[in-house]
């Protein structure tokens, strides 16, 4: 036995027995014998609120507006806050998923112009500069 736990002498208290009521599925005296109504109760779990990607598509008009895009994310935001604010969960989430969409599609598109337009003159300009030309 490990020296750490000590024992502890529980004195026994007399058991206090309960008589149970015989009742096998009566009805109860003002019913009828038939069948009985179950009530349910029904709880609403507030869900998250539908973000509106807002400030996302002002981010992309002003600074990724390929193909218009980041206007067209921008509308679709402003309408999504505006079915949220009546309380239209369902049309604010559709127009919000499209707004998400369209900002995903002006993101990606604006980064690889980026690369393609900056960092790939820089890293070609880099690579001639290794190889000097011969003038002849």
């Amino acid at each position: 036995m490990d020296p750490c736990y000590t024992t502890v002498a529980y004195t026994s208290y007399p058991a206090e027995t309960f008589t149970l009521q015989d009742r096998r599925h009566e009805a109860s005296p003002g019913q009828s014998g038939g069948p009985t109504v179950v009530q349910h109760t029904v709880v609403n779990v507030p869900t998250e609120p539908t973000r509106d990607y807002l400030v996302w598509s002002l981010w992309n008009l002003i600074y990724g507006n390929i193909f218009c895009l980041g206007l067209a994310a921008l509308i679709y935001s402003v309408k999504a806050r505006d079915r949220k604010m009546v309380g239209d969960q369902v049309g604010a989430r559709g127009h919000a998923s499209t707004a998400r969409v369209l900002n995903i599609a002006a993101t990606v598109l604006t980064s690889l112009t980026f690369i393609l337009c900056i960092v790939v003159p820089i890293v070609v300009t880099a690579q001639g500069e290794k190889y000097p030309r011969y003038n002849k």
